[in-house]
């Protein structure tokens, strides 16, 4: 190995490999995309047959199956031992509050087009969701490739 090649192994050791922040970590990336991806699906069911009612079993079998894969996502990252929590939490909070004000145009769009009951209450649903995978999603993405706040100490 020539010098330029002990260099650039050495920079990568010192910065560390794109791998090492996968490595150990639970799959919460991937639970994140399929939770948007099953609330999305949901989401355009349901507005698909709007201003009439749409058959609500398989928009209620894919905004819960969407809820149990954030709750997972949610489970995964809180079991996180060594993680940068100041990173993730300064992430998700301003995310939050991004996907807090779309989800919130959102509502009033679905309720101002005179959207009532059941349709509502799953459309609300799928908002609140989304609201909340996203910042997931983006804090932990973040965080990972951040030294451990336990490191620090």
């Amino acid at each position: 190995m020539d010098a330029a090649e002990s260099s650039s192994a050495a920079d990568r050791t010192a910065i560390g490999a794109p791998h090492d922040a996968f490595a150990g970590r639970p799959p919460v990336p991937a639970v994140c995309v399929a939770s948007m991806a099953l609330v999305l699906s949901g989401g355009i069911y349901l507005a698909a047959y709007l201003p009439r009612h749409a058959p609500l079993g398989p928009a209620v079998g894919l905004v819960a199956a969407a809820g149990a894969a954030l709750v997972a996502a949610i489970v995964l990252v809180a079991g996180l031992r060594e993680f940068a929590w100041g990173t993730f939490f300064v992430v998700a909070k301003w995310a939050l509050l991004a996907y807090a004000v779309i989800a919130g145009i959102l509502e009033y769009v679905f309720v101002y087009d005179g959207t009532s009951g059941t349709m509502l209450v799953l459309l609300t649903a799928s908002l609140i969701i989304f609201a909340v995978d996203i910042p997931v999603l983006f804090g932990f993405s973040v965080a990972r490739f951040q030294t451990s706040d336990a490191a620090g100490r």
